[in-house]
């Protein structure tokens, strides 16, 4: 996509791209912060992964994201992100010190927000996208002809593009969190 880019007169595709770039780059900055920009790339990344293995199920394929090792890898490397940030932008001794916030007290619960933080993201986007997928073999097995096409646009793109959102969003949200 990023062949032959034109200062002067750029044609639709180039267009296209660079308003999806600042599109994402908006997002970011919006909602992380002027660090969000940083982000944008893996945010990125993981929207287009995550959305083309949803819709995938328009072609009768089974999506990717239905496996609970694709969700589970997704939500690892989000995790790695998001604690990643917060010791980048705090340094060791600050990133340990978010843990005691907002009193020592409260260390164990904050030390299980590592782990329940990816395992919320793996498990939401695995759930959803697997009762589609056995909500849309229902459909074909009861009604063989003309709803399953229907049922395919909500639950494969209707449903796969808010899923997607949902997961860059939180993802978002909990590494702005970590970075304040």
């Amino acid at each position: 996509g990023t062949r032959q880019l034109k200062l002067r007169d750029p044609g639709k595709p180039q267009l296209c791209l660079e308003m999806a770039v600042e599109f994402l780059n908006g997002f970011t900055k919006n909602n992380m912060g002027p660090h969000g920009p940083d982000f944008a790339p893996y945010l990125g990344t993981i929207a287009l992964y995550i959305l083309l293995c949803n819709i995938i199920g328009i072609f009768g394929l089974v999506p990717p994201t239905k496996d609970l090792n694709v969700t589970a890898a997704l939500a690892i490397m989000s995790a790695v992100l998001i604690y990643g940030a917060q010791f980048r932008y705090h340094g060791l001794r600050g990133g340990l010190k978010k843990f005691m916030e907002p009193m020592p007290l409260l260390l164990p619960i904050n030390l299980m927000e590592v782990i329940i933080r990816p395992l919320s993201l793996c498990m939401r986007l695995f759930g959803n996208v697997l009762g589609a997928f056995i909500i849309m073999e229902l459909i074909k097995i009861a009604i063989p002809v003309g709803l399953p096409l229907a049922a395919s646009m909500y639950f494969d793109v209707f449903d796969g593009i808010i899923q997607t959102v949902v997961f860059v969003f939180l993802t978002a949200m909990f590494t702005q969190e970590t970075m304040e």
